[in-house]
């Protein structure tokens, strides 16, 4: 069965763009929305598996109609597809709920693997904002950064071990290993 998908952008040649990008792909788009309200207003008559919203729309942005989806539909998984590559942004989007955040600079490719991580309950990020992310885990305690995400501790080490299994390492230092070798962060 393929993967439901919502879109949600308020420009319509980027949403006629990746619903042909989707369904090239083999995934069904369950609905379109022009704005934030109309997106809550179709997950919520369809319950996508993965909707994907732009951050910047009109009448709801994409941030706040994630927390309304996310609650209306706790089994979906959110995408935000944005140009903010600000820490903020990264940190709001995470504590909200969202289990993707992708840069709109980068490949449509990026896009169909963070659909498909989401869809398996993992977390995808574009590398220009994982960094963000590397830096603050490896500045901070798990409390710290449980804290700064706005999750709990137990959360916190639970994604720190998705990561591990996911990259098959034993610790924390595979992890670093890791992100260095791909540029996420500097040394």
């Amino acid at each position: 069965m393929p993967l439901r998908i919502l879109l949600a952008d308020d420009h319509l040649i980027v949403r006629q763009g990746l619903k042909v990008l989707m369904q090239r792909e083999g995934f069904e788009i369950v609905g379109e929305a022009a704005d934030g309200q109309q997106a809550v207003r179709l997950a919520r008559d369809r319950c996508p598996d993965v909707a994907v919203l732009d951050f910047a729309m009109p009448v709801l942005n994409g941030l706040d109609a994630a927390r309304e989806i996310l609650r209306m539909c706790p089994r979906a998984r959110v995408i935000l597809l944005t140009m903010h590559t600000e820490d903020r942004y990264v940190h709001e989007a995470l504590r909200a709920g969202i289990s993707g955040y992708i840069v709109k600079t980068q490949a449509s490719a990026d896009l169909v693997r963070a659909i498909r991580e989401v869809s398996r309950d993992m977390t995808y990020l574009s590398p220009r904002v994982s960094r963000t992310v590397v830096q603050a885990y490896l500045a901070k305690t798990t409390k710290e950064v449980a804290a700064l995400l706005g999750i709990s501790v137990k959360t916190t080490e639970a994604h720190r071990m998705r990561v591990m299994k996911k990259l098959e390492t034993h610790n924390t230092a595979g992890i670093v290993r890791y992100a260095i070798r791909q540029g996420l962060i500097q040394i």
